[in-house]
């Protein structure tokens, strides 16, 4: 690391200039915080390919290896398309970015919507899976399946609002654990085990012929589940430090060559073991277990995909907070999802992933097969839009090398293309219906979010420099009830907001008591305010003051709401929430300002006269 002059203090109010740096990712936090879904994959994707190809015997499985280096060279393929989308799009946003940018709205809408949707299916899967296995190694803990997906659930949104880094950090040592376990597992089944015999390939070979290209397919889509979560990174570009561009290209491609490896020498074991699918033992395990035995080792390997599985979900968390940000700088999701707190979190996104995630599990009763057939289609659909539009981007600039470039990223809107179709064609009975169904809904509400801002933009007149401000004639109403000090400063700021202030007082016809009171007190008091009492037989608040308002000459109106500031927060209880009442109505129904003056009582900042005055403007 280059060494760099030391910053000079900060003055008062100012943030020093390296915490928002602190609190980033570097390229091993990178892989950490957001290549867990891709890492942990290798625990699965193998195992979907076998599955698949069992149905055609030992002849099917022959076919392992090759469909492994397929996907393989896909994710080579989608490792250096997304390099490229980095350096294109700084911003982060990833297939968003380059759909939006260079096929159009539209389809940037739709490979939001797909990311968005891929990215809460990871964190419901990723959980689900990781309790199921923990579940099988303890069957005692099977009832409590949701509980557990929810308490694991809780721990990841915990620790991401802490800040990206903060996760980074604590995922970093189980990331390496895993990598290195497999790693291990694979050059000890390369170097010590005997090949088992292959059978049944001369007695298979018909079988295979007469499902032919559409197994094989099926096998490829399936496996490449193994590819979810290769573009978080390309995603989340912001979130790394200082360049930026130059670390997550790093973190990219280290991320494609170690989840490659792990893949191919994965399948390279299948196929000398001759390992087949078994009801409650996974192919992983089968792997290991013909590796290296039933030794430490054999558990460490299970205890870390545990453990890297449940945490799998760190990848989404680290993601859509950011690809939400970028819709709602583009007036497609609301404009929270773009505020940011403190340790660089958008605690906006990381709630609605934490939430949306916790209702699929419960509706799924944490069962990881009702999630795992919907998880890749929505991105394929991503990885598709993502590669057509750096085609356009290819075209359209036309670089040194661009028709290179481009021949590589048609190609692998090609594969991935391919591999959408067949995955909803093959998964659509079983849940991927939901899916296609979503995609379209999604879209239909970012597109009605961004017209609503649009209309509310014109309203705004904004992009336009509007006329000069000029004072105009302007009336308070301030509602009373009794005479009191929150009255007298409630007036009190209400001479100094408008040219007239009125006090309205509202009562009922049968409470003379009362109002012959609250009269004897104003006149005894005479504040030199004008005072409009009027009276509802309903009891009603908001109807009376709405007529009055409705009657007033004053083109510029406020209504100042005077409401008691509680010491504790049990005390809101005991209010009567009178304020809340009409300014709901207000808001709804009149065009006037409402103004809600706060009085607190008690804690830090109270006066001599033992109350503390805060004036809120909504």
């Amino acid at each position: 690391m280059s060494a760099v002059a030391t910053p000079a203090p900060a003055t008062a109010g100012e943030e020093p200039a390296d915490t928002g740096e602190r609190h980033r990712l570097t390229v091993a936090g990178g892989l950490a915080a957001l290549s867990l879904d891709a890492m942990a994959s290798v625990a699965y994707g193998p195992e979907a390919i076998v599955v698949v190809l069992a149905v055609a015997g030992g002849a099917g499985l022959g076919f392992t290896l090759p469909i492994t280096l397929g996907i393989a060279l896909l994710l080579a393929v989608l490792t250096l398309s997304y390099r490229q989308v980095i350096a294109a799009f700084p911003q982060g946003g990833g297939a968003y970015g380059v759909a939006r940018t260079h096929l159009g709205r539209p389809a940037g809408l739709v490979a939001g919507a797909s990311l968005i949707v891929d990215y809460v299916l990871n964190v419901a899967v990723s959980v689900a899976a990781g309790v199921a296995a923990l579940t099988s190694a303890f069957p005692g803990l099977l009832p409590y399946t949701v509980w557990l997906c929810l308490a694991v659930l809780a721990m990841v949104t915990a620790i991401n609002l802490r800040g990206i880094a903060h996760s980074a950090r604590a995922f970093m040592a189980p990331t390496a654990v895993f990598v290195g376990a497999i790693l291990l597992v694979i050059v000890a089944g390369l170097v010590r085990g005997e090949p088992a015999t292959a059978v049944e390939h001369a007695a298979q070979a018909h079988n295979l012929e007469a499902v032919g290209v559409l197994l094989l397919l099926k096998a490829f889509a399936n496996g490449c589940a193994a590819l979810t979560g290769v573009e978080a990174i390309a995603n989340a570009v912001p979130s790394f430090r200082t360049p930026r561009v130059r670390r997550a290209q790093n973190a990219e491609v280290a991320l494609g060559a170690l989840l490659a490896l792990m893949l191919i020498g994965i399948a390279v074991l299948i196929g000398k073991f001759a390992i087949r699918p078994v009801d409650g033992v996974t192919v992983l395990a089968q792997v290991t277990q013909a590796s290296v035995g039933d030794g430490p080792l054999f558990y460490l390997v299970q205890f870390v995909t545990v453990i890297l599985l449940a945490l799998a979900a760190n990848t989404s968390f680290g993601g859509l907070p950011v690809l939400a940000r970028l819709l709602a700088q583009d007036n497609n999701l609301p404009h929270l999802f773009a505020l940011r707190a403190d340790r660089n979190v958008h605690r906006y996104g990381i709630a609605f992933l934490a939430v949306t995630s916790a209702a699929l599990l419960v509706m799924a009763r944490g069962e990881m097969n009702l999630l795992v057939p919907l998880f890749a289609i929505g991105v394929f659909v991503s990885f598709t839009l993502s590669q057509a539009g750096m085609v356009r981007h290819w075209v359209t600039d036309r670089p040194a090398g661009w028709r290179r470039h481009a021949a590589l990223n048609g190609f692998g809107a090609l594969l991935t293309a391919v591999a959408a179709i067949v995955v909803t064609i093959s998964k659509f009975a079983e849940g991927g219906w939901l899916i296609v169904v979503a995609l379209p809904v999604i879209v239909l509400v970012m597109r009605r979010i961004n017209r609503s801002y649009a209309r509310i933009g014109t309203r705004l007149e904004l992009g336009r420099t509007p006329a000069p401000p000029r004072p105009r004639r302007s009336l308070v109403v301030v509602p009373v009830q009794q005479v009191n000090r929150l009255t007298r400063d409630a007036l009190s700021a209400a001479l100094s907001l408008g040219d007239r202030v009125v006090a309205v007082n509202i009562s009922h016809p049968e409470n003379e008591e009362g109002s012959r009171r609250f009269g004897e007190d104003w006149a005894r008091w005479a504040p030199d305010v004008e005072l409009v009492r009027l009276f509802d037989a309903h009891w009603r608040l908001d109807e009376p003051l709405v007529g009055y308002l409705a009657s007033v000459p004053e083109p510029h109106v406020f209504v100042l709401i005077a409401e008691v500031e509680p010491e504790h927060v049990w005390q809101r209880l005991l209010q009567n929430q009178r304020g809340v009442i009409l300014a709901r109505a207000l808001r709804r129904r009149t065009d006037v300002v409402v103004c809600r003056m706060r009085f607190r009582i008690g804690g830090p900042g109270e006066d001599a006269e033992g109350g503390r005055r805060e004036k809120t403007v909504r």
